[in-house]
């Protein structure tokens, strides 16, 4: 429609022209100047219309154009006190700037709301042009994972950690592969997939990265509540039946030594017999229950705690029992104002479990020495027990807080998996670090 009064406008205009020029012409060819004159004049007066006219809808559709060009789609056109067709011209320019302002929004829109999902998301993701390194989009997860600040380019990355730069984004990893990388000192596991689009000539890399430490401590401590329960149950089970008989049963011997001729048996060697399986069955139970409350550890007192302290109390309590083994006991602190915020009760079994560990591989080496330190870090505060023993294997080393699993002859294995369930309840960490014939040492990070 706007096409149509646009030519039929432009087809009269045309028309008005061609007039005008015919009259020019018969003038010269009649020689009547007059008509001469008015038709050389009205073709110039209806040129300069024609001119004006189709400028004027030509310099509206550049306008528009410019719009479109740099997406601005802001300026609105105006129609009022103007032609039929150039009304209509202009509110089509209109209508078709509100729909693709429309259709902006609803982009952004999207995009806003994809990018509240992917910063909600426990899964690092960075994407960023293979050729320039240019990067396009990176969540907080995968800078907290990898302990990064924003960044916009790969270089970055590459020039500050080339090691993990190279395990993580130059090695392939389409179908996806668990691998285990440095981040500030600390061994990660972390689940690694990958995948590449084009678009126009430029290809663009998506990495995937989820720290699945966490997810596996999680399990294995939620593993270990169950397995600890399940356990304690069956004991208890069994266990309580025992102790009554045999209390029955002692009541009864204890009956008959009254008369003693009346029965042929050995009455006090039965008694002395069900006394000791009545004992043993005391230190089962306890044994249990001890075990199904810890189990049961959901909540922690945490309140503020000096080290010194801390560490005053481990020595009263250890010192002794080291010394008589040969072995020193010994407590580094740079600063008695140094304090954390813990359940001192869980934290003093923590060492204890700690400085037993180290006591017992010291056993049969001489000049042995646990070293207790604290200091403070950018990371929080640390707590390391140290000795000077022959080290824990590498093959076993990330199994050791496996619940039940022990390298001791009469080992429960039930400690360092403690020792860990604990540190998780203060959100904190527990590492290892070991080296045959060299030591191990045990940091607890709060």
């Amino acid at each position: 429609m706007i096409y149509k009064k646009f030519s039929l406008g432009l087809l009269l205009r045309l028309l008005l022209l061609l007039t005008a020029l015919c009259a020019v012409a018969f003038g010269i060819s009649l020689g009547l100047l007059l008509l001469l004159a008015a038709g050389f004049f009205s073709a110039i007066l209806i040129f300069f219309n024609l001119y004006k006219y189709i400028s004027r809808r030509f310099s509206a559709t550049d306008d528009f154009f410019e719009s479109v060009k740099y997406n601005d789609f802001s300026r609105r056109f105006v129609s009022k006190n103007a032609p039929e067709d150039f009304q209509k011209l202009h509110v089509g320019f209109n209508l078709i700037s509100d729909k693709i302002r429309e259709i902006n929004s609803n982009k952004e829109s999207q995009y806003l709301y994809l990018q509240k999902i992917l910063e909600m998301v426990d899964v690092g993701i960075i994407s960023y042009n293979q050729k320039t390194g240019d990067v396009l989009w990176a969540n907080e997860a995968i800078k907290k994972t990898l302990s990064i600040p924003s960044f916009k380019n790969m270089k970055f990355l590459k020039s500050r950690k080339p090691e993990l730069f190279e395990t993580v984004f130059e090695m392939s990893h389409l179908t996806g592969n668990s691998i285990s990388i440095n981040v500030n000192g600390e061994k990660l596991k972390v689940l690694v997939s990958e995948t590449v689009f084009y678009e126009n000539d430029h290809s663009f890399k998506i990495i995937l990265l989820q720290n699945i430490d966490e997810t596996l401590n999680q399990n294995e401590s939620e593993a270990w509540k169950k397995l600890l329960s399940v356990m304690t149950h069956e004991i208890m089970n069994s266990i309580a039946p025992i102790a009554s008989l045999a209390d029955t049963l002692q009541y009864q011997v204890t009956e008959n030594l009254k008369n003693p001729k009346e029965n042929g048996l050995d009455i006090e060697d039965l008694s002395e017999a069900i006394g000791s399986i009545k004992k043993r069955s005391e230190g089962l139970m306890k044994f249990a229950k001890t075990y199904r409350s810890l189990s049961k550890v959901t909540h922690i007192n945490r309140e503020t705690i000096f080290v010194k302290d801390l560490f005053s109390a481990i020595e009263r309590l250890m010192k002794p029992s080291l010394k008589s083994q040969g072995i020193k006991l010994l407590f580094d602190l740079p600063s008695t104002q140094l304090h954390i915020k813990a359940d001192s009760y869980l934290i003093e079994q923590v060492l204890i479990n700690l400085i037993v560990n180290s006591r017992d591989a010291l056993q049969g080496i001489e000049g042995g020495e646990v070293l207790v330190t604290a200091n403070s870090t950018s990371e929080g505060s640390l707590i390391k027990v140290s000795d000077n023993g022959n080290g824990i294997p590498q093959e076993i080393q990330e199994t050791i807080f496996v619940p039940f699993f022990t390298t001791k002859k009469n080992g429960s294995g039930i400690g360092l998996s403690l020792c860990k369930q604990i540190m998780m309840l203060h959100k904190g960490k527990i590492q290892i670090y070991s080296e045959k014939t060299k030591g191990t040492s045990i940091i607890l990070i709060f």
